[in-house]
Formats: structure tokens, C-alpha cells, sequence
């Protein structure tokens, strides 16, 4: 019993720090693709498409 008293409170701030980093990696994400969709009609609005000799993804 001594060993699960000694390894809890490391587990539960290991589960809070994974949670935490977990949180942070998935608004930055939506964070980016809210961006390169705001992007993507500012340049649909001033007619800026994508040209074919700008190749978008290769």
C-alpha cells in the first residue's frame, strides 16, 4: 500500500500535465486551420486562387 501512497501523486500531476499539453495541441491546431481558412477567403475574395505554376501541394 506504501507504494501506491508513494507513486499516486506522481501519476495524477502526470495525468494533469498530459491533459494540459493535450488541451494546448488541439487549439493550436484549430487555431491553424481556423487561420488557413480565413486566409484561404481573403484570397478567394481579392481573386487570388491558387495558380497552377504555384503548384499548392507537391
Amino acid at each position: 500500500m506504501e507504494y501506491v501512497a508513494v507513486l499516486l501523486p506522481s501519476l495524477v500531476v502526470g495525468l494533469l500535465f498530459w491533459f494540459a499539453m493535450k488541451a494546448v495541441f488541439n487549439a493550436d491546431k484549430s487555431e491553424r486551420q481556423a487561420e488557413a481558412r480565413a486566409q484561404a477567403e481573403a484570397d478567394a475574395r481579392a481573386g487570388l486562387g491558387e495558380s497552377p505554376d504555384t503548384g499548392g501541394n507537391r
